[in-house]
């Protein structure tokens, strides 16, 4: 029996016999954004191929109070030698009211008709069916708009446009847009035939240039604070009034844009998800007003190494660094600097006030430093942290080294246990430079001090990494931060200790409820040397479909809180087991769920040890606290624990994928590792597993449609791999070309029950 390649069956865009037919490679036409033209059902594809490619997308969003109005164009080509017809596709965009739909060929206007998720969705399952492409699982949520386009001739090229508005829906102090970009990932270009293998090099890459352009207006933008996106990076400008959004990056899958009305010092905005029959997610935002008002003044301390391993290029930057630091200080703000090698020597004695004389002495005094001698980290920590910060000042400590320490006390768990004995109130930020550097120490002396760890490793910009920090914390808006009250009680909030709101920065919280609930959120902080609360109502309902990004960013956050839990406090059983089960659910990457992309000294490190026994739960050695690998596995982790978009948790799991890259063999999809076993991707297990049951599903049939949908974690290898083979807790799931076609609710819901390992 022939077996397709899984890429080969994941983008096919020709019905079976038309497959068999054709003599020579095809496009696909693109799903990377908004809509597309599909062959009418039922009639002959011609015999090279569907061959309507769109060519680039423009999409246009005007907002004026509670209405946005958007106008979108698609332009599309026949590249084929004959006549092309077929049905305009379009995903509606959640609960949006069309004020028209304009479809264009020459001077001709047609007319689309509008269907509900339920009418829709049974067309969305025949395409999939037809093309054999899983991808398109991802619109069975959406409605959908379908016009009839006139034949296109060969070589031509039609615009299609499309105009409607739609009421943005209260998120609360916000107003939430969202928008369905399409299909994540997919972009025309030549589709294989049977029998040929398509190559991981033909997905897009990231430098390739977008096909759609986006812009979102705000005609009344003084009336808003800064958007923010939990799905893509923003580009955001005030010009005569308005608010102008762009992407810095494509727009593919769903974009959500969150509008924080400008009526408040601080914005809460609130998004929820739900799924059936499991607790729900919800995502907490603090916006920080305009700075209108005096912000809390701080008293930082800088503390530089500059021992030998500082000296050239690395000494330059950190030089370069101080400078842009000192810059960045109101004349409120008060400072000391200090810097250590074999021994520890400050600047100036006590605080220094930010004004021009101090200023121009320090920076004289940072470019006399040079780099020679050892590493008393421990004397520098507690010089750091000797001078009592002023009452009513937000103390901050900047901490930079690139070396072990290697004068007076050298144990990083004492010094470390001495800075969290001493350094009260104290915000502690810390960059490791380079591979030798203590990770347990850096970690530890961030962890509970509401700061952060940055790792700047080979290659990169010291003075980049602290002139970033140093715009970040320059305005604090609102510090000392805790959850005062919520309407549903919450569980697992990542953040763990909330760290302080800067004033062009949100704080994003991610966290799981249970039930429903509809009361006050309120937010309890100081701001300028003041108690003071900001609330919010929202209503938590008991199952939504929105906002289905939130249950990743929520179990990135928490998988990076578990890494560095293994970082701090080492490996443990059912740590490692809590983080396996995590990164499995979600379809997120770990050390302990892909084992062929552990670092290689962790593997090393026990020579006996077998990469089965790392992978699936056996406690590894102790970890290393220094080298590259440790620096990859904490900076990875800071990355997982910091992510606000699901493009950032997207950067993490494509650098663990891209050491797979080259083995035809092996696939990296959502943190699981799969092998090429007989045209069917089998994830990669213990050999205990091989005695689970295997319950088979027929591809595209309608049991395949409510096991993908009911089964989150399966969704993405099935779109991405088609024919595979997944583990669960006491079950195989195996998704093939022959299998059960039907599932009663009743086998459904054991089959998950059984995959999760749940009662």
């Amino acid at each position: 029996m022939y077996q397709p390649s899984p890429f080969a069956r994941l983008r096919s865009a020709l019905t079976g016999l038309a497959l068999a037919l054709a003599a020579s490679p095809v496009v696909a036409p693109s799903l990377h954004a908004q809509g597309w033209i599909e062959p009418l059902p039922g009639r002959p594809i011609p015999l090279g191929g569907w061959v309507v490619e769109k060519t680039r997308s423009e999409v246009r969003v005007t907002v004026e109070g509670r209405v946005a109005t958007v106008e979108l164009s698609e332009w599309f080509r026949n590249d084929s030698r004959q006549v092309a017809e077929g049905d305009y596709l379009y995903p509606l965009p959640g609960e949006a009211a069309f004020s028209g739909f304009s479809l264009w060929q020459g001077e001709e206007e047609l007319r689309g008709e509008m269907m509900d998720k339920g009418r829709a969705r049974a067309i969305y399952e025949e395409i999939v069916r037809r093309r054999a492409d899983p991808a398109l699982i991802e619109l069975a949520g959406h409605g959908l708009l379908r016009a009839r386009v006139f034949p296109i001739e060969p070589g031509q090229e039609r615009k299609v446009q499309l105009r409607y508005t739609e009421l943005l829906s209260a998120s609360g102090e916000a107003l939430h847009f969202r928008y369905a970009g399409g299909i994540q990932g997919a972009r025309p270009r030549p589709l294989p035939l049977r029998g040929r293998r398509f190559d991981r090099d033909d997905h897009r890459r990231r430098d390739e240039p977008a096909l759609t352009d986006f812009e979102l207006v705000v005609e009344d933008g003084e009336a808003y604070l800064d958007p923010f996106s939990p799905t893509h990076a923003l580009e955001r400008r005030r010009r005569n009034g308005r608010l102008i959004v762009r992407l810095e990056e494509e727009l593919a899958g769903e974009l959500s844009v969150f509008l924080p009305l400008a009526n408040s010092d601080v914005g809460l905005t609130v998004a929820s998800h739900h799924p059936a029959g499991e607790d729900g997610y919800v995502m907490l935002t603090l916006t920080p007003g305009r700075m209108n008002s005096v912000s809390e003044p701080r008293d930082l301390t800088a503390v530089v190494d500059v021992s030998g391993s500082m000296a050239g290029e690395k000494m330059a930057q950190a030089r370069a660094a101080l400078h842009a630091l000192l810059e960045s200080l109101e004349p409120e703000d008060r400072f000391r600097l200090i810097a250590f090698s074999n021994s520890v020597r400050v600047q100036r004695e006590g605080w220094q006030v930010a004004d021009e004389a101090a200023l121009r002495d320090a920076n004289s005094w940072v470019e006399r430093l040079d780099a020679d001698g050892g590493t008393n980290i421990a004397g520098a920590l507690d010089e750091a942290f000797n001078v009592t910060p002023g009452e009513g000042r937000l103390p901050v400590v900047i901490f930079m080294t690139d070396g072990l320490p290697t004068v007076g006390e050298q144990d990083p768990e004492r010094i470390a246990a001495a800075a969290e004995r001493d350094r009260g109130r104290a915000r502690v930020f810390a960059f490791g430079v380079g591979s030798d550097v203590n990770t347990h120490l850096l970690d530890r002396l961030s962890a509970a001090a509401r700061g952060s760890t940055d790792y700047v490793q080979s290659g990169e910009s010291v003075e980049r990494a602290l002139s970033l920090l140093a715009a970040k914390i320059r305005h604090p808006v609102l510090t000392d931060i805790e959850l005062a009250g919520t309407p549903v009680q919450l569980r697992e909030i990542y953040p763990v200790t909330l760290p302080d709101l800067f004033a062009g920065q949100e704080l994003v919280l991610l966290a799981r409820y249970r039930g429903e609930g509809a009361d006050q959120f309120v937010v309890r902080g100081r701001r300028a040397g003041r108690t003071e609360e900001y609330s919010m109502t929202a209503s938590l309902p008991r199952q939504s479909d929105d906002n289905g990004y939130l249950p990743r960013l929520w179990a990135s956050r928490k998988l990076g809180h578990l890494t560095r839990q293994v970082l701090l406090e080492g490996a443990s059983p059912s740590l490692i087991e809590e983080i396996k089960e995590t990164a499995l659910r979600y379809g997120l990457p770990s050390e302990y769920t892909a084992y062929l992309v552990t670092e290689p000294e962790m593997v090393a490190a026990n020579g006996s040890m077998r990469r089965e026994a790392l992978a699936f739960g056996a406690a590894p050695p102790p970890r290393a606290q220094s080298g590259a690998g440790a620096v990859a596995s904490a900076a990875r982790a800071g990355q997982m624990r910091d992510v606000s978009r699901a493009a950032e948790v997207d950067a993490v799991a494509d650098e663990l994928a891209a050491k797979l890259a080259g083995d035809a063999n092996r696939r990296l999809s959502a943190g699981r590792l799969f092998e090429l076993r007989d045209g069917v991707w089998v994830e990669a297990t213990p050999t205990s597993s091989d005695s689970l049951p295997v319950i088979t599903v027929k591809l595209f049939s309608r049991a395949w449609f409510d096991l993908v949908a009911a089964l989150p974690e399966v969704a993405p290898a099935a779109r991405e791999l088609g024919r595979i083979e997944m583990t669960g807790t006491r079950v195989r799931v195996r998704l093939d070309e022959e299998g059960l076609e039907e599932l009663s609710a009743v086998r459904l819901a054991r089959v998950i029950a059984d995959f999760r390992g749940v009662e």
